[in-house]
């Protein structure tokens, strides 16, 4: 059915067209011979036309590939420094927090010295023998301390 309808509006737009362009020549203000020498003359202008559209859509092209392409280049550059910085923050942040679990006080690596000796000492020993232990968060695993964090 829509086949049916769209033959029909090709075959009216030919048609109306046809007599347009007829109806144009009959009643034109100028003689035959004019209104043919002036479509001679289209006719003959349409090569140099068809040239100028042409060298223009190029420089149009030529100008938006330019521009796209310097837009590109300005977005992967910054893109690069971007990874960069990322790269640089995470490993200045690995080197902290490694500084961080080697870093003791001379108080906690006694603490942790009294404690493995504790440890040591206390497979056969009551547990009011033990020595006491702080729960601060100076003792316990780097792992737990960077949860923490």
């Amino acid at each position: 059915m829509s086949k049916n309808r769209s033959g029909q509006f090709i075959s009216g737009l030919l048609l109306g067209g046809v007599i347009g362009t007829v109806t144009g020549l009959l009643i034109a203000p100028r003689t035959g011979r004019q209104t043919r020498q002036l479509l001679k003359k289209s006719v003959e202008a349409l090569p140099e036309l068809a040239e100028d559209l042409s060298t223009s859509v190029q420089l149009q092209a030529d100008r938006f590939s330019e521009s796209t392409r310097s837009n590109w280049d300005e977005t992967l550059e910054k893109l690069r420094q971007a990874i960069a910085a990322g790269v640089e923050a995470g490993s200045r942040e690995r080197e902290h927090l490694s500084a961080k679990e080697v870093k003791r006080s001379p108080d906690t690596s006694a603490a942790i010295d009294e404690l493995m000796d504790a440890d040591n000492g206390l497979a056969g020993a009551s547990p009011s023998s033990a020595p006491e232990v702080s729960t601060s968060s100076e003792f316990q695993r780097p792992s737990q301390r960077l949860g923490d964090a």
